[in-house]
């Protein structure tokens, strides 16, 4: 267009006469030229103007992946906190597993401890020495009328003798029938070796006659055991082995609330004890 206008004014001037033929063709040549530039420079714009729609919409194209991403990556972080939240409680209750495991174990050891020594604590009340078993059947019979009580629990021995098989109500002399027992129990004890046979007289809690031999159930205690001593040195015991105590009514194995009772705690005890040796006290 402006090309156009240029031509027909340099026409007009030439026609009349107010240029030369050479500026003529001059004009028309820039003219020419100025019009191919203008051709080539709106090219150029329509290439650069296609080139950024192309850039806008591939930048378009990678904000949309890049939101994507963005998504991706939130669910990504979403699911591994799950994740790490499920591994710290699955490690929470492992460890708790391996605690109630190793808790389960010390429980399953004392147990079979435990049980160990119970056995062996049977082992030993069931197993009897050769001085009990000689015992119990030279007084089979007083055992079975209840006159006499024997026991052995970790070596040692207890014969429990009622006072009335022994001694008359307030008296420290051996009977008829104490003498006969306490002879076949000294028979079952002359052969024992390393051990202290101590005799323990014990009494109810009536008071003794203060006017009579013994001043308090101290005395009588006494008196009965060292009774008991005598006769069972005179029956063959060794004497090296032999002790008496008293404990009047002080150490019961009943209440002192009825005569049966009483009956109980009046009692002469002959306890065979571990010792050093013969004679060791």
């Amino acid at each position: 267009m402006r090309t156009g206008l240029m031509t027909a004014l340099c026409t007009l001037a030439l026609s009349t006469g107010c240029v030369t033929q050479g500026k003529y063709d001059l004009a028309m040549q820039n003219a020419q030229t100025l019009e191919e530039q203008l051709k080539a420079e709106q090219g150029a714009r329509t290439a650069a103007d296609e080139k950024v729609r192309g850039l806008e919409e591939k930048v378009k194209g990678l904000e949309e992946q890049v939101a994507g991403l963005e998504r991706d990556k939130e669910a990504l972080a979403t699911r591994l906190t799950t994740a790490e939240a499920r591994l710290t409680a699955g490690a929470a209750e492992r460890r708790a597993l391996e605690q109630k495991n190793a808790e389960l174990t010390a429980l399953n050891d004392e147990l079979a401890s435990s049980k160990r020594k119970l056995t062996e604590a049977k082992e030993a009340l069931e197993k009897k020495s050769a001085e009990y078993e000689s015992l119990a059947k030279s007084l089979e019979q007083e055992i079975s009328e209840g006159k006499i009580e024997l026991s052995e629990l970790k070596g040692r021995m207890t014969v429990n003798l009622k006072d009335k098989i022994l001694f008359a109500s307030g008296s420290a002399k051996v009977g008829k029938e104490g003498q006969a027992a306490l002879a076949k129990i000294a028979e079952a004890l002359k052969g024992v070796q390393g051990k202290i046979i101590r005799v323990e007289g014990h009494t109810d809690d009536v008071p003794t006659d203060a006017k009579g031999p013994f001043p308090s159930n101290w005395e009588l205690s006494l008196a009965r055991a060292m009774a008991v001593v005598r006769s069972l040195q005179d029956a063959g015991v060794d004497p090296t082995m032999l002790s008496a105590a008293g404990y009047g009514p002080y150490q019961p194995i009943a209440a002192n609330d009825s005569p049966e009772h009483r009956s109980l705690n009046r009692r002469i005890e002959i306890v065979l004890a571990p010792g050093m040796g013969t004679g060791g006290r």
